[in-house]
């Protein structure tokens, strides 16, 4: 029926029938008695596609009717086609005789269907063909007569390729294919979709997504559906998640959705295409988690390792794994390793005594116990850094450092200690193991909320782990080096506070750099004979513990050759000798040098600073240093250099100068002599000796320095300390250039009364002399506890300088923190102690002194030698020798 039929028996049916847009059609429609009714075809019906035209043949085999549609599709108007032969008019005239014999048999009463080629133009060529289905008919008086059905045969071959297209698109496409109709009801599914949503596809049809999606899941889709039904708006790659039947695992799909129009444009229901990206998913997880680990390692690499403290280097390990990798972590390390120990006792099973250095927490300010398995034998709670424990030998915690494998440690909810462990449920127990030794264990937990760890997690755990352990054990030894090395570098050095007769002593010494805290610089108070005392500062070319090392050793052979006690130049001639047979090769020979390569003290800096590791030994025990010798009865010191900068001198009311001592070659160079000077010092005098790391710096030139440091030591009225503390402020001691070595020396000078200085002739009765001037002396003094003493004493050395001497003699009485006695000849040999037999009659004497005194030996002098001995002065508390028990105990 034409559309016009249909329009028009509406009209004649509409009593009491619904208007098209009332919902009630539907329900009269669609219900379950629901009677037919006439109503208007929305347009894009099926015959708009098919383009159907009709036209009657009359009893006569002419055309009596023809349609305005037979007219539209075959391109003839009805004047031209009305009352004509149709075989005339539109068969070509080679099948005209098949024509009408087929036209005779249809107005005989025959049905007929068949394809008939057309000319849309009377006498035309043949341009079309046209499937036609003949119906007989009768007209009113009886007379046969037929209908003819006229269909384009490209339509419908257009709308068969339509269809088998659509077929093959929606029966073989790879990807779930469903089609909702308006109401959302599911019209028809493929296979695919089947698939991805399990079941067969007819059990799809009718149902609605509530039927195959949970119940969230149905309700997000409907929503969709409906929007995209309303709107026209396409909704793509929507992601859904479900399950499907028979399988436990949640599968995840990508669905879009587009709205389906008619011929007309009208919306017919929704498309949707739906794909199973669980792979996709977890494989797109895969890949984030790797970027994840890589961005995590690659953090790791440029953050862990660049201090070596091991607090520092264990936190940046936390922050680099909080909150990216775990919710919390901590940091346990072996405390027998950090005291110093190579392998504590129970290092191998586990059970040794283990420091919380570092914990990190993204969910909660305060330590939380990772799991209630690896609660510390000693703890009553969670362990708070700094706190010593040790883990229960059966716990993952203690297997995880037996054996070196990471554990996984599952939650526990315990509720006898709930509080503790409830929030965690997956901890990674990760043994930190450097160079096949096992530091500790680092603690990587997650909190409900978050994915348990896995395989992928575990190493990269152990990767962290690793990479921290290595650091660490790097930075843990070389905390013990370093340890060691500043317990060399203190004991090379003179106490915090010597002292020394007729000067008050302030020292400083600063490294270069606080990384090392050692270096080559230094400097030393010596004690010599006759209250006299050694000053000295020195400077080995380099840094670090090597420089040390050589300046421990040039400081030995310093004080050694000090207590020979040799005149200043003397001293620096023996070290540049001793300097040169320590810097030489393997085989002990001194290295050659041309002596003539430097020439000045100016001439090292530049080129003998230049020290690498690769460095010659030669060059490292190249070094500066001034010795200087203050004699406190005559407040005179000798100086000699070897090519260090000059002392600096400031007397009362007077500016500072710098002294000119000649500066002499570098210790280790040799080919020249050191030559000396001696200087008279008031009291009050400030002497200052330093090294170059005082007043050098790349900032300013040297001249620019030492004027600094003299300005800074004008002001010397101040207590000695204040004034070190003055000049290391007021200069730039922070450049981390050099080490920084500062003696300073306040000289008083022994005071007249204090010394006691007589000449005797070379005879005997010199000694029963000698004897009665040290008495009145001592008693002068009150010091008679030391009479006795002192008179056996002064005998002995009198008359051994009349026995084995010559010339005059020289008794000389020295008293400050002690007592010294000092006895003057002429002659060059010294003194030998030896061990007397039970028969000789003497041989005793200098065993004697030996045994009485604190301290005795001999020194050359300039005319001869000088024996001596010192006596501690009574305390009060102690009791002094019995010269008679001590003579006794000689035989």
């Amino acid at each position: 029926m034409s559309r016009g039929g249909a329009e028009s028996a509406q009209t004649e049916g509409q009593g009491g029938v619904d208007g098209p847009g009332d919902p009630g059609r539907h329900r009269h429609a669609h219900g379950p008695h629901a009677l037919p009714v006439w109503q208007s075809s929305q347009p894009g019906s099926i015959y708009d596609y098919i383009r159907v035209a009709s036209f009657s043949l009359g009893p006569d085999g002419c055309i009596d009717q023809w349609s305005e549609r037979a007219a539209e599709m075959l391109g003839i108007p009805a004047r031209h086609a009305v009352g004509k032969d149709p075989v005339e008019a539109f068969v070509p005239r080679e099948l005209r005789a098949t024509g009408r014999r087929k036209v005779s048999e249809i107005l005989d009463g025959r049905e007929w269907t068949g394809l008939v080629p057309y000319r849309r133009e009377p006498g035309g060529d043949t341009d079309g063909l046209a499937e036609i289905y003949v119906m007989p008919s009768q007209t009113e008086r009886g007379e046969r007569a037929a209908v003819c059905l006229v269909v384009d045969v490209r339509a419908l071959r257009g709308i068969e390729t339509d269809l088998a297209a659509s077929q093959a698109v929606f029966g073989q496409s790879p990807m779930g294919f469903t089609l909702f109709g308006t109401d959302l009801k599911l019209l028809r599914v493929n296979e695919r979709f089947a698939t991805v949503f399990g079941g067969p596809a007819g059990k799809y049809r009718g149902r609605s997504p509530h039927d195959f999606l949970p119940r969230s899941e149905a309700e997000r889709m409907t929503a969709a559906l409906r929007r995209v039904l309303d709107t026209g708006e396409p909704v793509t790659e929507m992601q859904l998640v479900g399950t499907v039947p028979g399988e436990e695992d949640r599968r995840r799909w990508s669905v879009s959705l587009y709205r389906l129009h008619g011929a007309s444009g009208r919306p017919i229901g929704v498309a949707a295409l739906a794909a199973d990206v669980t792979g996709r998913r977890r494989a797109e997880r895969e890949a984030a988690n790797a970027r994840r680990n890589l961005a995590l390692l690659n953090e790791a690499g440029a953050r862990i390792g660049n201090s070596l403290d091991l607090e520092t280097t264990a936190r940046t390990l936390l922050d680099v794994a909080v909150p990216q990798f775990c919710d919390l972590a901590s940091v346990d390390l072996y405390q027998g390793l950090l005291a110093g120990d190579e392998a504590p006792p129970g290092m191998s099973d586990g059970s040794a005594e283990l420091r919380r250095v570092a914990f990190a927490s993204a969910v909660s300010d305060a330590p939380l116990a990772t799991s209630t398995c690896c609660v510390p034998d000693n703890a009553d709670g969670p362990v708070a850094v700094g706190a010593v424990h040790r883990y229960p030998f059966n716990s993952p915690c203690a297997g995880a450092l037996r054996t070196g494998q990471a554990q996984i440690i599952p939650g526990r909810e315990n509720d006898e200690r709930q509080e503790l462990g409830a929030v965690v449920h997956s901890t990674l127990a990760v043994p930190m193991v450097a160079r096949d030794t096992i530091v500790g264990l680092v603690q990587f937990s997650r909190t409900k909320g978050s994915e348990p760890f896995g395989e992928r997690d575990t190493a990269l755990a152990v990767e962290l782990a690793a990479r921290a352990a290595v650091c660490i054990d790097n930075a843990r030894l070389y905390r013990r080096e370093h340890e060691r090395a500043l317990i060399l570098q203190r004991s090379l050095l003179p106490p915090g506070d010597p002292e020394a007769a007729g000067l008050d002593i302030a020292c400083r010494y600063l490294p270069g750099t606080t990384a090392t805290e050692v270096g080559g610089d230094w400097f030393d108070v010596i004690e010599l004979p006759g209250h006299r005392t050694a000053l000295v500062v020195g400077d080995v070319m380099g840094r670090g513990l090597r420089a040390a090392v050589a300046m421990g050793e040039l400081r030995t052979a310093v004080r050694t050759l000090a207590l020979l006690d040799l005149e200043p130049a003397e001293v620096l001639s023996a070290l540049d000798e001793i300097a040169r047979g320590l810097g030489g090769g393997g085989d002990g020979r001194s290295t050659a040098r041309g002596p003539r390569s430097l020439t000045g003290a100016a001439a090292k800096v530049p080129e003998h600073r230049a020290l690498t590791h690769t460095a010659d030994l030669s060059e490292v025990y190249l070094a500066t240093c001034v010795y200087a010798v203050y004699d406190p009865v005559t407040r005179r010191c000798t100086f000699a250099n070897a090519g260090h900068l000059p002392p600096v001198l400031v007397e009362d009311g007077e500016d500072a100068l710098l002294l000119d001592v000649p500066p002499g070659m570098p210790l280790g160079v040799g080919g020249e002599p050191f030559e000396e000077i001696e200087v008279d010092l008031p009291d009050g005098a400030l002497l200052a000796l330093y090294t170059d790391g005082l007043v050098e710096s790349r900032h300013h030139p040297l001249e620019e320095g030492l004027r600094a440091f003299r300005q800074a030591l004008s002001d010397s009225d101040r207590p000695l300390e204040d004034v070190c503390d003055h000049v290391l402020s007021a200069l730039d001691t922070s450049h981390g250039e050099d080490d920084i070595a500062l003696l300073m020396a306040r000289v008083h000078g022994l005071p007249k009364d204090a010394v006691g200085d007589w000449s005797l002739a070379p005879e005997a009765r010199s000694v029963a002399r000698a004897r009665e001037l040290a008495r009145d002396q001592l008693t002068d003094w009150g010091l008679q506890d030391l009479v006795d003493t002192t008179e056996l004493l002064v005998s002995e050395l009198v008359t051994n300088a009349l026995r084995h001497g010559h010339g005059e003699i020289r008794l000389r009485l020295l008293l400050d923190r002690t007592l010294v006695c000092e006895v003057w000849d002429a002659d060059l040999a010294q003194p030998r102690r030896r061990r007397a037999r039970d028969t000789d009659e003497g041989g005793r004497g200098l065993q004697l002194v030996g045994l009485l005194s604190a301290g005795w030996g001999s020194r050359r002098t300039p005319r001869g030698k000088t024996v001596w001995f010192e006596l501690a002065l009574p305390d009060g508390e102690s009791a002094t020798t019995d010269p008679t028990e001590a003579l006794l105990s000689l035989f």
